[in-house]
């Protein structure tokens, strides 16, 4: 089946306000029309209000890049999923590399986010992925398989259904390695199979699939060519207009 491509941008812990507003008032009305891809830019909390606002009326969708298992509660300094929604959010991202080996998220920590996310009406973003060390040992398919099993444990089949999930190898985030197209298409196929086995093949046939790492203007044609890559998670390329919006060009239906 066609699946709508799906490039989101992951600005990390970078960019001012003003920055932010900057380029949502740059692109808002040169993104592509969402029946040939769909955008979003997932960005700080401190960012989403003015993002929310300046693109309300343009094809981008705005994301969180992290959110608490619960509404609300004595959880100092955490982003409630419900203030997201009622912003205005769409997606948000969980489970990314950095917040597991920084923050010490586990597994059933993501899974119990990932739960308020669809509970509170935002569509995850679920991260998984692999060190260089497991991947030259051969363990990469059963690290994200046994990742993802705790992750997407317990959803009901209308949630799974509308899940992301983003494959990212760790040791090509941020360094300028990219994992070749072969590796991105077997990973991707890996984390649907996960799915299938969860779920079951229709619903994992719903799922989009993205690939993150080094992904670049250059390369997302190459990527999103592989049947099972639905899209990319885009850190540092998506934070200029001009890149983000290659990347997007990149990524339309053909």
């Amino acid at each position: 089946m066609t699946r709508l491509p799906f490039i989101a941008g992951n600005w990390k812990m970078n960019l001012t306000v003003k920055q932010a507003r900057d380029f949502a008032q740059a692109v808002a009305g040169k993104v592509p029309a969402a029946t040939s891809v769909e955008s979003a830019i997932c960005a700080p909390a401190t960012h989403l209000e003015a993002l929310v606002e300046l693109t309300k009326n343009s094809e981008l969708n705005i994301g969180a890049e992290n959110c608490h298992f619960e509404q609300s509660g004595a959880y100092t300094g955490e982003v409630s999923p419900y203030v997201l929604n009622d912003l205005g959010v769409k997606y948000v991202i969980l489970g990314h590399s950095e917040r597991r080996e920084y923050f010490g998220e586990t597994d059933e920590l993501i899974n119990k986010k990932t739960k308020a996310a669809f509970a509170n009406g935002l569509i995850p973003i679920v991260c998984c992925g692999e060190t260089l060390e497991q991947y030259e040992t051969g363990k990469a398919v059963d690290v994200i398989t046994g990742q993802l099993q705790k992750d997407l444990a317990d959803l009901t089949k209308e949630q799974a259904e509308k899940l992301v999930v983003a494959y990212e190898p760790i040791w090509a985030i941020g360094t300028g390695k990219s994992a070749t197209k072969e590796d991105a298409q077997k990973m991707c196929k890996a984390v649907r199979d996960v799915v299938a086995g969860l779920y079951g093949k229709e619903v994992a046939d719903k799922v989009r699939v993205q690939y993150g790492g080094s992904v670049k203007p250059e390369n997302v044609k190459e990527y999103l060519a592989c049947p099972d890559v639905d899209g990319a998670l885009v850190g540092g390329a998506s934070l200029k207009v001009d890149s983000f919006l290659a990347l997007l060009e990149g990524g339309k239906l053909a």
